[in-house]
């Protein structure tokens, strides 16, 4: 039975989601704008009533490679961080990647570079699209713009990992994390059983049995002519992803002359842009990747045929701009506005830059 909550932080809507789910475990380390997802796992106690693990790692390098070790073993485990935290998981997120290890990540993203500010940004778009860590491979990327999809982005993202056997990232913002809102929980679900998990996940380390062989759980391999043809596999993978996962929102584009793209907290200001906009007679629409890989650039591409110009609006010096301008392929303008540092920008700087950057 779903259940009805008022006024709740997205970083808590994140913990009581992933209980909801079923989820194993979780492995983390506090750090602002996130800490109240661990916070509110500690509050719950799960291990009384799911049975689920959270436990406060050492640090962010021991809380990623805590969910290598879950995750080997066919369980839906999780961390959550923050901008300067994932980036010390990213040695990590390859060997998930290279194992083939589903799992889910948080990341509510903050200031930066190094410690930065505790405020806003959404300046990790490059560490997550294009991978933090080495080698060639991407990670399926959920950008909520709502404490309701934080919850609802909790299942899609275990569900994509597992589906596809690679880890999946929620791509949140601090004003996301740290907003209030009315969410709506699906109902709960119980934690799979151990039988479970052996039918669904043959691969998983989970011991020898007479109708079973030993798994071993690894992202190494020595002989080259192997090692290409995992790469060859994985490549296979990311294109079957972008095939059949985009995930994107559309607003007023059909008529646009204009086309906003922002995501996360960034495309519910431009959202309002773009109503201002329209009251003044610019008729500008809203495209909102949801998936930031996979990136949307096939919609993108259509709209590059009919209208006059792309803005790319990210609170931060500009990322996702460069992914706008391959689907765009030069056929119309694109630029872009941000603000950096934590601050986050208004509607109606929004739409002062719109004027000033395409003259309209």
């Amino acid at each position: 039975m779903s259940e009805e909550i008022f006024l709740m932080k997205g970083n808590e809507a994140i913990a009581h989601a992933a209980i909801r789910y079923g989820a194993d475990g979780y492995f983390g380390y506090p750090i602002t704008p996130q800490s109240e997802v661990m916070e509110t796992l500690m509050d719950e106690a799960p291990w009384e009533t799911t049975g689920m693990v959270v436990l406060q790692a050492e640090s962010e390098t021991s809380s990623i490679n805590m969910v290598y070790g879950g995750a080997a073993c066919g369980k839906a485990v999780m961390t959550s961080s923050s901008s300067p935290g994932m980036s010390l998981m990213q040695e990590g997120v390859s060997y998930l990647v290279g194992a083939e290890l589903p799992c889910l990540l948080v990341n509510v993203m903050r200031g930066g570079p190094g410690l930065g500010t505790i405020q806003p940004s959404q300046a990790d778009y490059f560490q997550t699209v294009k991978g933090g860590g080495h080698g060639d491979y991407k990670l399926i990327t959920l950008a909520p713009s709502s404490v309701q999809e934080m919850v609802d982005f909790v299942s899609l993202g275990f569900d994509l990992a597992f589906k596809y056997r690679t880890p999946a990232i929620i791509l949140s913002d601090g004003v996301i994390g740290q907003m209030m809102e009315k969410v709506v929980f699906p109902p709960s679900r119980p934690r799979r059983t151990e039988e479970e998990i052996r039918k669904q996940c043959p691969w998983a380390t989970l011991g020898r049995t007479p109708d079973r062989k030993a798994n071993v759980i690894t992202s190494l391999e020595l002989d080259s002519s192997i090692m290409e043809e995992n790469n060859n596999r994985f490549q296979a993978k990311f294109k079957k992803i972008e095939e059949n996962e985009t995930l994107f929102e559309e607003v007023n584009c059909e008529d646009a002359d204009y086309i906003f793209v922002a995501f996360g907290s960034a495309a519910r200001i431009c959202q309002k842009a773009a109503e201002l906009a329209r009251k003044e007679g610019i008729k500008v629409g809203l495209i909102r990747p949801i998936t930031l890989w996979p990136f949307p650039s096939a919609v993108i591409a259509k709209y590059a045929e009919k209208v006059k110009g792309f803005l790319s609006v990210e609170m931060n010096a500009g990322q996702m701009v460069e992914d706008v301008r391959l689907a765009v392929n030069g056929k119309t303008k694109v630029d872009h506005y941000g603000r950096l540092g934590g601050i986050v920008p208004t509607p109606n700087e929004v739409v002062v830059a719109l004027k000033d950057k395409f003259g309209c």
